[in-house]
């Protein structure tokens, strides 16, 4: 995309325009050679607002860095950044990735009035008791009796499940949503998980199998699980 000696190069695209940065230059440069291509650009008052998508590829720029390029670009311009593309993220943000994409698993089990809290995807290898809750940001996967509370996705994840070898829980939630009726059998269910349903808007309880239909990202983790 960028031809030799050149720190940027700017492409337009059916959704705005792309603004490739070479990772190579030095970031003083990248700005020098951009402010020239830009003070060619004179638009009119009434000219619409055209997003950018900025590449950096391998180059990593801070906070500060990104604040100047959005003032350099957007200023007297009809320009707004959209997005910032990096192949490189910082090292606090690696290891947050990491502690959200993890898999947790506890073998214990979770007495009434006890409350098991996780970042990420929880595998419990035991039981839930009724009046133990488990709380996770991801997704829950119970090796054992699911009795009592089981909250998944609690940041705010919709796309997050529950499944348990046994499901008769007092009350599933997942993201903002709550189970309050019993959309399972009075005997409980086993194998089973609990998801939001959007058509219906209400979780609902359905076999472990269609998870690898109603949720396409699903993890070579939890198709283990599945499929042993």
């Amino acid at each position: 995309m960028l031809e030799e000696n050149q720190s940027i190069t700017i492409k337009g695209t059916k959704d705005g325009l792309t603004l490739f940065i070479n990772d190579r230059g030095s970031f003083e440069d990248v700005m020098k050679e951009l402010g020239d291509k830009l003070s060619e650009y004179n638009p009119k008052k009434d000219e619409p607002v055209v997003p950018m998508t900025v590449k950096l590829g391998d180059r990593y720029i801070n906070e500060r860095q990104k604040q100047q390029l959005r003032e350099l670009i957007g200023g007297k311009n009809r320009f707004t950044i959209d997005f910032f593309d990096s192949n490189v993220i910082h090292r606090d943000e690696a290891l947050t990735w990491k502690e959200n994409s993890d898999v947790k698993v506890i073998n214990r089990m979770v007495r009434s009035g006890q409350v098991l809290e996780n970042v990420g995807d929880l595998l419990l290898i035991g039981d839930v008791n009724p009046g133990g809750r488990v709380v996770t940001t991801g997704n829950v996967f119970i090796m054992g009796n699911l009795f009592g509370i089981a909250h998944a996705g609690s940041n705010g994840d919709r796309e997050a499940i529950i499944a348990a070898s046994y499901m008769k829980p007092s009350q599933l939630r997942i993201a903002d949503y709550i189970s309050r009726a019993p959309d399972y059998e009075t005997e409980g269910v086993y194998m089973e998980c609990g998801l939001i349903d959007e058509g219906q808007d209400k979780i609902v309880i359905d076999r472990l199998q269609v998870l690898s239909h109603k949720r396409k990202g699903i993890s070579g983790f939890e198709r283990r699980i599945l499929n042993g």
